[in-house]
């Protein structure tokens, strides 16, 4: 008797596991800087950033989808996008999680030998610092459009600031999340994270920070990120620090984790 109703208990429970709704798959926003006629910064041989955050963020897409997330890309092909498309494009994808890749370059022949490394920005009204102000007027400046798609009347706007204070803290988590792991994965030098005002992060109504993966001025790093193997080795960093993110999160929040495993 007893075994029996370990059977049936057991049976019950499986049933009632199988009829459980499914956990939420987490939705991720990654943005190629740059494209089109907008080139962004060109290393020593030649290539571009627009094409290199594009080929890293299809790689870091497919890291994240092996892992069970639903990603999107703000742009799948090297077209002009507007910042405040952008920023629409996420918002209307609704994220859990925005990642903005560029890459760094420098203006001067004796910092673009000196300066290689990676940097991870999320947003602020004011820069972190001289570098982090540089850094963000450089993006700025060379991107499409005026920023972010401005509110049409009060109570949007109240509503939507109020949904990017909710995000600022979680920004920071998910920049020091990806960051370290970046870090450890490139071998360069660690420049910390900042805090800019960057427009394409302007508006996004989620966790959102910008990557700067690497400095294609730097004559060894360029040949660096002109590898497949490197690339792959970048886009999984920032896709571990994603996850590692959104698993915390989710304890926070009491809410179930998606299978880490391929759909």
């Amino acid at each position: 008797m007893p075994g029996r109703m370990s059977s049936a208990l057991a049976f019950f429970c499986a049933a009632l596991v199988a009829a459980a709704p499914a956990a939420p798959r987490a939705r991720v926003v990654i943005d190629p800087g740059h494209g089109g006629a907008q080139e962004g910064a060109i290393s020593p041989d030649g290539q571009l950033e627009k094409a290199v955050s594009l080929d890293v963020a299809r790689r870091l897409k497919a890291a994240l989808e092996h892992a069970g997330a639903d990603v999107l890309l703000t742009r799948e092909q090297d077209v002009l996008l507007a910042l405040a498309d952008r920023v629409t494009f996420a918002n209307r994808s609704k994220p859990d999680v925005f990642v903005s890749l560029h890459l760094n370059s420098m203006p001067t022949r004796r910092l673009r030998a000196k300066l290689e490394g990676v940097q991870t920005f999320f947003l602020s009204a004011s820069a972190s610092g001289e570098d982090a102000r540089r850094v963000a007027e450089t993006e700025n400046a060379d991107s499409a459009g005026v920023g972010a798609p401005q509110p049409t009347d009060t109570l949007a706007f109240i509503l939507s600031d109020l949904r990017r204070s909710e995000s600022h803290a979680d920004s920071a988590r998910l920049a020091y999340a990806i960051h370290s792991r970046l870090v450890a994965a490139s071998g360069g030098s660690d420049h910390g994270v900042q805090q800019a005002p960057f427009y394409v992060l302007t508006g996004v109504e989620a966790p959102a920070v910008l990557v700067e993966f690497g400095f294609i001025s730097h004559p060894e790093e360029c040949r660096k990120l002109a590898r497949p193997e490197y690339r792959d080795r970048i886009a999984q960093a920032i896709a571990d620090g994603v996850l590692a993110f959104l698993a915390q999160t989710a304890v926070r929040d009491r809410r179930p984790v998606a299978s880490s495993t391929p759909p």
